[in-house]
């Protein structure tokens, strides 16, 4: 029996879980539980959920595993013996994979070889209601609200649309998907808005520090704003943006990146902050271009001129937010405050965008009553 993980042949783990599945999980439910109705797939947190797993995410949270959603009437009496079943009755390994988990001190999950069963497996057994809360923080009786999707980290859902469901005989999961496959149109206009204020905020910082011979403050802040255009970028083509692990993995992957990738290197390349503005500006008039062909309002010049008075040179990314503001139909969209975005344009902060349990806290953030 092999040893090491890391010698086996890699599967990606979205596929190796549904291969587990549909080989080794599906067939005891059909035998022990014929009349079952469930959901089964891979959600949830994981490199490999959203398809970017390579051969080194094996050493830790990796393997064949997956999720059982039971109907909430069946939870607490099924839940036991169905764990009981998988515990006994699932190989102990699959495809050269062990199926038994072990628990690092750092609380991260490895997978052992061990000669028998039972298996410490890692098929969890849940509803989607409390799959939903524990999650997402979300209560999916009631309808979602804008405040609801403004507090969903991205990569949160980025995860519940990229991840996949083996199969739904009780239909939950798929309408949650559906549901969260995108931000409602006019979240979304507010979204965009958000990021082209973030845009705005500091696009002339870039020249200012650089004049005044600050250039390492023009180069961290150009940084900030390359992040900030491909920020705009995931929500221009309406893909969610993972967390910073994955960002760039997933910019490269969008339609734009081809064009917009060379303009970036002009960026890094600039040994002063006239080339940096310029390419810059490049960046944001593609934003602009691309604004104008979606028709999302009237179109806007997409021109290049100077702050004011002064020697720098912007395309005054501010009017775009402007108008996409007055394109927001819905009332309590339009009740929102300007300017806050969602949760993802307030903060980067690990604690706060992976800890479902304080997304709603954030929510008063965007009652205007409270501002």
């Amino acid at each position: 029996m092999p040893t090491n993980i890391m010698e086996l042949p890699f599967i990606k783990g979205l596929d190796l879980c549904e291969q587990f599945f549909e080989v080794a999980v599906r067939p005891l439910l059909d035998h022990h539980f014929p009349n079952l109705r469930y959901a089964a797939g891979r959600l949830g947190g994981g490199s490999d959920v959203l398809g970017f797993d390579t051969p080194q995410s094996r050493d830790h949270d990796w393997g064949p595993r997956g999720t059982l959603f039971l109907a909430e009437a069946d939870f607490d009496e099924l839940t036991p013996a169905i764990d009981q079943l998988l515990r006994e009755k699932l190989p102990t390994t699959f495809r050269g994979y062990p199926t038994h988990y072990g628990r690092h001190p750092d609380g991260s999950l490895n997978l052992e070889f061990i000669d028998a069963g039972p298996v410490n497996h890692m098929i969890k057994i849940t509803t989607a209601e409390r799959f939903a809360q524990a999650y997402l923080a979300l209560d999916i009786s009631q309808p979602l609200q804008p405040a609801n999707w403004l507090c969903l980290p991205s990569q949160h859902l980025a995860t519940m649309r990229n991840g996949r469901l083996f199969h739904d005989s009780l239909g939950e999961m798929t309408q949650l998907r559906q549901t969260l496959h995108f931000y409602p149109h006019d979240v979304w206009l507010y979204l965009l808005a958000g990021q082209w204020t973030r845009i705005a905020q500091e696009d002339v910082f870039v020249s200012r520090t650089g004049d005044v011979g600050d250039d390492l403050g023009s180069r961290m802040i150009a940084g900030r704003q390359v992040q900030n255009v491909m920020r705009l970028a995931f929500l221009l083509e309406k893909k969610y943006a993972p967390y910073s692990k994955w960002f760039g993995t997933a910019f490269a992957q969008l339609d734009c990146a081809a064009d917009l990738a060379p303009i970036f290197d002009r960026v890094w390349q600039a040994a002063s902050w006239q080339p940096r503005e310029a390419a810059l500006n490049e960046a944001y008039l593609y934003l602009a271009r691309w604004h104008n062909k979606l028709q999302l309002t009237d179109p806007l010049p997409a021109e290049v001129g100077f702050f004011h008075e002064r020697p720098y040179r912007v395309i005054h990314t501010d009017q775009y937010a402007d108008v996409l503001y007055e394109q927001i139909q819905d009332p309590q969209v339009r009740a929102l405050p300007r300017g806050l975005g969602n949760l993802d344009q307030l903060s980067d902060s690990t604690d706060i965008l992976s800890a479902a349990w304080r997304f709603p806290k954030f929510a008063p953030l965007f009652d205007s009553e409270n501002l």
